[in-house]
């Protein structure tokens, strides 16, 4: 039993290291809710040095806040400012001889595309036109984004959340809402069953099927490196393997 351990990085945390050492996997902000050419190069630099897969984690271009307010943008204009933000991490990489494994879109992005067909398959066009080998979804027997991903000859990884709570029809419960961030215990234990059982628990305590092959916690908060380690030893210790795919 395996899976992939993924972080949310580049993101100007003090942590970013410490969490690079727990993780096989971080989404490397690009320049839209966070990052810039210095930050892309650093934080690609660790993973190398680290042995960790880089990949690009495109954002609606919102840095005042941080990608997480809801933004009504056309489709076609999604699709060049997630390729474009894609295609700036590719150029750092490309000097830095550090290949680009896969894409996760980032913050309300992400949800918003995890609801919404045309969204989803906006930001997927991005990513299959950049050429990166893997796409990270939100896990679900329906995922919308998986779908359309896979609709553009994308390979998907279904992705949970430690760190996260579930709604009961598997999106993740909005942040401002009690339940939405997980303490440190929950985060873990959470981890390791979605790990093992591919399921969760929705914040209204129903059941929820997650089968993610990825599983992520976010690399910005003030526990994020004690909780990468937590996880990591957690998941081994269940019988749980952490590797890229």
């Amino acid at each position: 039993m395996h899976i992939d351990l993924n972080a949310d990085l580049g993101e100007g945390s003090a942590h970013e290291e410490a969490v690079m050492t727990a993780v096989s996997s971080a989404n490397i902000a690009c320049g839209g809710h966070a990052g810039d050419l210095e930050s892309m190069r650093d934080s690609l630099r660790l993973a190398a040095r680290f042995g960790v897969a880089a990949g690009a984690h495109p954002g609606f271009p919102d840095r005042e806040g941080f990608g997480r307010r809801e933004l009504h943008v056309p489709p076609d204009e999604v699709t060049l400012f997630v390729r474009e933000q894609i295609e700036a991490l590719k150029a750092v990489a490309l000097r830095e001889g550090v290949p680009l494994r896969h894409v996760k879109p980032h913050g309300m992005l992400y949800n918003m595309a995890a609801r919404d067909a045309a969204l989803a398959r906006a930001v997927a066009r991005a990513a299959a036109d950049s050429g990166v080998p893997l796409y990270f979804g939100l896990a679900g027997p329906d995922s919308v984004m998986l779908r359309e991903a896979q609709r553009l000859g994308l390979s998907v990884l279904g992705e949970g959340f430690a760190d996260r709570g579930y709604a009961p029809d598997g999106s993740l419960w909005p942040r401002g809402q009690a339940g939405a961030l997980l303490p440190f215990g929950a985060a873990v234990a959470q981890g390791v069953r979605i790990a093992q059982e591919g399921a969760a628990t929705a914040v209204s305590g129903e059941a929820v099927a997650v089968p993610a092959r990825t599983l992520c916690l976010h690399g910005d908060g003030a526990e994020a490196a004690a909780l990468a380690r937590a996880l990591r030893a957690a998941l081994e210790t269940a019988g749980v393997a952490v590797r890229a795919p």
